[in-house]
């Protein structure tokens, strides 16, 4: 009884938070609760302003994350990778690969025997040169990963995503990533070690979008992510929200029972309002009411 009252408060509170607001998660957020507006026009304004900041180049603002995540919004309000705003960003991302600064970049003896360097780790995107320091980074999500190789992780699992989402997981350069992700998954076997639990969620939100192919991978992972699970429904050393979203992505049945198990740890961090506080305050409170939904059946 206590469950439900706690899921229902919580889904109420955010279904009156979004239920005003005109931007690209209040739309996901009412699609989710099954009850969206007659908002096509608004839509269709929101999708003109999106694509307007797109440059030339390709980028929003000359700046790697904001460009990769552009693509990931139209995505999300119907655009495809066939949008010519879409394809623009995409082939500037896309011209991140191959280029000097990506994770895995170099080799040391250290780096070759625990398959971090460039003889294991191929296709990843650049979002810097290596001389630039990124770090710290903050997610779309919120997530801020403080160390230089986990930023630069981080971000090329984003860009992977938007990869996979726009129909290019035929690029050469792009299997050559999943193949290193993969590669890499074989030494996540603990919680602690070289690869932080938020570098690990990353890694597993993007081979989540692969395909049947790494799912067993995917699936050893989400087992990993349950059985360091605490007893609040959160995990040490890792972001609740980052959690969520890739274990909503993965769809896996073990995935909602770990999700509802986190229900408390959002009951006691949810604010009047139906939010989380900052940082990305509309995007967590899509995340949580997505994989509430979605942990209980409902979507």
């Amino acid at each position: 009884m206590e469950d439900r009252v706690t899921q229902g408060g919580l889904i109420e509170r955010l279904s009156l938070f979004f239920g005003v607001e005109d931007t690209r998660q209040g739309v996901l957020a009412r699609t989710a609760l099954g009850a969206p507006r007659a908002e096509n026009e608004m839509v269709s304004q929101l999708v003109e302003s999106l694509e307007a900041e797109i440059r030339a180049d390709g980028t929003v603002g000359g700046a790697v994350v904001p460009t990769i995540w552009r693509v990931h919004e139209l995505l999300d309000l119907g655009r495809s990778g066939q949008d010519p705003a879409v394809g623009r960003a995409m082939s500037w991302v896309l011209g991140l690969q191959g280029k000097p600064g990506a994770f895995g970049d170099g080799c040391d003896k250290r780096r070759h025997g625990q398959r971090i360097c460039e003889h294991y780790v191929r296709g990843f995107f650049a979002p810097g040169p290596p001389e630039q320091r990124l770090a710290p980074i903050t997610l779309p999500n919120g997530k801020v990963f403080r160390a230089e190789p986990a930023a630069r992780f981080a971000i090329s699992c984003l860009a992977l995503r938007a990869a996979l989402r726009t129909g290019h997981e035929a690029r050469p350069a792009v299997r050559q990533h999943v193949t290193s992700l993969v590669g890499l998954a074989d030494q996540w076997t603990g919680w602690t070690g070289y690869f932080a639990p938020d570098v690990i969620v990353a890694g597993m939100h993007a081979l989540a979008l692969v395909g049947p192919e790494p799912q067993p991978v995917v699936m050893r992972l989400v087992k990993l992510i349950e059985e360091n699970q605490s007893a609040d429904g959160t995990w040490p050393n890792a972001d609740l929200f980052h959690v969520l979203e890739g274990l909503l992505a993965t769809r896996h049945p073990v995935a909602k029972a770990i999700i509802q198990r986190t229900r408390p740890a959002l009951a006691s961090r949810q604010r009047a309002d139906g939010t989380f506080g900052s940082p990305a305050q509309q995007e967590r409170a899509l995340i949580a009411l997505q994989a509430i939904l979605w942990s209980e059946g409902a979507h």
